[in-house]
């Protein structure tokens, strides 16, 4: 059974979001929802999310679900803020847990915070079925970039966050914490093994010059031709690659802000004692 899904492109930070809907009951979960931010000014805004508000408002959507497939490095989250405007549960991979526990430390967020999860209305396990209408979103753990990343099965399609580019973009870097690329290729494989026909669709799209920004493949047409992991590309090879590649990259821009924020499901820190919200940028630490 085909999900109806409307995506959503947010050209500051290369994101794509999406809501993903059951036609028969018009049921929808919002996936990897992003949270406008200026890093100069340090002003939040809400003109993304507002797109996926006012999309599902106006086709009468129930909203079920907002779905993380990681703590993002590259954007901010607005599920707290969808959370609001639909009164729905914020989800994640439990790996988030571990992903707490480590930067936690790099921001000296002390005893307060808790790295149990419970920042999140539900932490999914490997196999975990959500329902959503007439159909089921399967979880299926995809660790490798990092060590919480989970893709969402729901019908003919997978979302999958960073686990994958589109062809002519190969794989996401393993070298955040957690992250591994011997453990990427077997997540890729297990995305692969979903089938020839399966649609997948990516988080990120850093298209090359001269094309426009894209969401949808294939597993066939990721097997024929990812630059990184098509097929014939054995895991020793790929290690090599990411490893050397993941070497030459600077940290994401909006790495700092991000995780503190997306560690709290989209949060912010809470405010201090002059009313004041602040993020910490600390010197030296990644």
């Amino acid at each position: 059974m085909k999900p109806d899904i409307d995506s959503f492109f947010d050209s500051v930070t290369g994101t794509w979001s999406y809501l993903v809907v059951d036609p028969g009951t018009q049921q929808a979960a919002i996936i990897d929802p992003v949270l406008d931010f200026d890093a100069a000014s340090a002003r939040i805004a809400r003109s993304s999310a507002d797109r996926i508000v006012e999309t599902a408002r106006q086709r009468g959507l129930t909203v079920a679900w907002i779905l993380e497939t990681h703590a993002h490095a590259d954007h901010l989250s607005a599920a707290a803020y969808l959370k609001q405007q639909f009164a729905a549960p914020v989800a994640i991979g439990i790996g988030i847990r571990e992903v707490q526990e480590t930067f936690a430390r790099v921001f000296n967020l002390g005893p307060d915070f808790a790295c149990d999860g419970s920042q999140f209305d539900r932490l999914l396990g490997d196999g975990e079925v959500l329902p959503l209408g007439n159909l089921a979103i399967r979880v299926l753990a995809t660790p490798g970039h990092t060590g919480d990343s989970v893709s969402y099965v729901v019908g003919d399609a997978v979302f999958v966050g960073d686990t994958l580019f589109l062809p002519d973009a190969g794989s996401a870097r393993c070298d955040f914490p957690g992250g591994d690329a011997a453990t990427l290729y077997r997540s890729v494989h297990l995305l692969f093994a979903l089938g020839e026909d399966m649609r997948l669709f990516v988080c990120h799209d850093y298209p090359p010059a001269g094309r426009d920004p894209r969401c949808e493949s294939t597993v066939a047409a990721q097997r024929a031709g990812n630059i990184h992991l098509r097929d014939g590309v054995n895991m020793e090879a790929f290690v090599q690659m990411r490893t050397a590649r993941d070497a030459t990259l600077g940290m994401p821009k909006l790495i700092l802000p991000a995780i503190q924020v997306n560690i709290r499901a989209g949060d912010m820190p809470p405010a201090e004692d002059n009313g004041g919200v602040y993020l910490k940028l600390p010197v030296d630490m990644l």
